[in-house]
């Protein structure tokens, strides 16, 4: 697999967070071909870390605390692993064969399906109605509950990092990827209508990272130059606020995370600053009730933005960070998000050097947050090492087929010769190796898979 290896030389980091209703869940995804990708989800206090021999899910009860809850060896060197909010569905594709997707039932040690594809797997995003999967020039879209493929895009832009954003809110199911591979253009995608909703110019140059918040009514947005985030509304697109993460140099942003409620949004880079930002409209009457010198200032520069160049008037309308983070470290990719835990907000910042570090957030005045907590594979190792009894078993590998099954007909082969827009064989375009059930995938199990309500700013 010399071409996969190739393909993932760099770092790859995506992030994304679930709504507040669905148990305060942030998902937090980190790759890396030598060291882990990491899932954190919150409340669940779930974390999940892909490795060179598997996968492995922690629990994360409290700032100090990191136990291991499960770990799969079914396929090594895994570089995605997307767990579904806080259920048992888990989805690992691993570089030995980086075209195929595996869909576990991690509690009960099945396997419930795998798919391949026509070319290395780059991403995947899910929601209680949707698995997308990413390749380089195409996107597929499955229906959740049986794993059907619904949509095939084909021919989309270039998009070696496999960069997409699929809403978390099942409701408001969109789905954003780059519209072009040359400018900063995005496409927002109706995921369950199966329809494009708008084209957002976001910047000048190509995109590298988006994120939506928890209600799926704004996105977020960088390009590879790293200087400016935006913010859009969906599905209308139209830009609600701009930050600016810095002016001295361009830098490769690696992720983007809204807070629960969509007040802050976290920026990382490949630098040692971590940026907040809070989304706030400045209220023009505010201004008037405070004649202060500042004030005075910040009115001369808004009048005479008006007889600038567009550039220059839109940076002087951008707002600075409200809160930042000092890493101990340069020149490392990482992924950051917000989160509560225990009561309090936090940031989570996971590193490419194998450490997941938790900050202080204050709320109210921002400024720089302050380190509370480092974690670290090897240190969950050790204890494992001196408390072995602690480690549960793990139940032996059975096919999805004889455990959880629901009765019914399979179909004649076990090989499909492509897929089309509308699901049927076309060309060959997809060869998936799906081992069928004797009916629908389960995932109506209320217990794990708990409704999630509409959501609101």
């Amino acid at each position: 697999m010399l071409d996969a290896a190739a393909k993932h030389k760099s770092l790859d980091l995506t992030w994304r967070s679930a709504p507040p209703d669905s148990y305060g869940l942030i998902v937090i995804k980190l790759f890396s071909l030598l060291k882990w990708c990491v899932c954190v989800c919150f409340h669940s206090s779930s974390l999940s870390v892909g490795t060179k021999t598997g996968y492995r899910l922690f629990s994360v009860t409290a700032v100090d605390k990191l136990d291991c809850i499960h770990e799969g060896v079914e396929c090594p060197d895994v570089y995605i692993v997307e767990r579904l909010f806080s259920s048992s569905l888990v989805v690992v594709v691993s570089l030995s064969m980086p075209r195929r997707m595996n869909v576990y039932h991690f509690k009960k040690g099945t396997e419930i399906c795998n798919y391949s594809y026509s070319n290395n797997i780059l991403s995947v995003r899910l929601n209680r109605q949707r698995l997308v999967v990413c390749l380089e020039e195409s996107i597929y879209i499955h229906n959740i509950k049986d794993m059907k493929l619904l949509k095939t895009l084909l021919n989309t832009p270039t998009n070696p990092s496999g960069l997409c954003a699929l809403s978390v809110n099942h409701t408001n199911s969109y789905l954003a990827y780059p519209g072009s591979a040359t400018i900063g253009e995005i496409t927002v995608y109706d995921a369950n209508s199966l329809s494009t909703v708008t084209l957002i110019q976001a910047h000048d140059s190509p995109l590298a990272a988006l994120t939506f918040n928890s209600s799926g009514s704004k996105l977020a947005s960088a390009s590879e130059k790293g200087t400016v985030i935006r913010v859009f509304s969906v599905p209308e697109g139209q830009r609600l606020f701009e930050f600016r993460r810095g002016m001295k140099r361009y830098v490769s942003i690696s992720s983007l995370s809204f807070s629960a409620d969509a007040q802050f949004l976290c920026a990382s880079s490949n630098t040692e600053t971590v940026h907040i930002f809070k989304l706030e409209q400045h209220s023009p009457s505010r201004e008037e009730e405070s004649p202060t010198w500042s004030a005075y200032v910040g009115k001369m520069f808004t009048a005479a933005s008006t007889y600038l160049p567009a550039q220059v008037s839109d940076m002087m309308h951008q707002d600075r960070a409200f809160a930042t983070v000092r890493l101990n470290m340069f020149g490392l990719k990482n992924i950051c998000a917000l989160a509560t835990i225990q009561k309090l907000p936090r940031l989570l910042v996971a590193s490419s050097d194998g450490y997941l570090y938790i900050y202080n957030v204050d709320p109210q005045d921002g400024g720089e947050c302050v380190l509370v907590q480092k974690h670290s594979e090897e240190q969950v190792e050790q204890k494992e090492e001196e408390n072995p009894e602690d480690v549960p078993p793990q139940p032996a590998s059975q096919s999805y087929a004889a455990t959880v099954a629901l009765p019914s007909t399979p179909p004649s082969s076990t090989t499909l010769m492509g897929y089309s827009e509308d699901g049927g064989a076309q060309k060959g375009e997809v060869i998936p190796e799906h081992e069928f059930a004797e009916g629908p995938v389960c995932l109506d199990d209320e217990n794990e898979f708990p409704p999630v309500g509409n959501q609101s700013n």
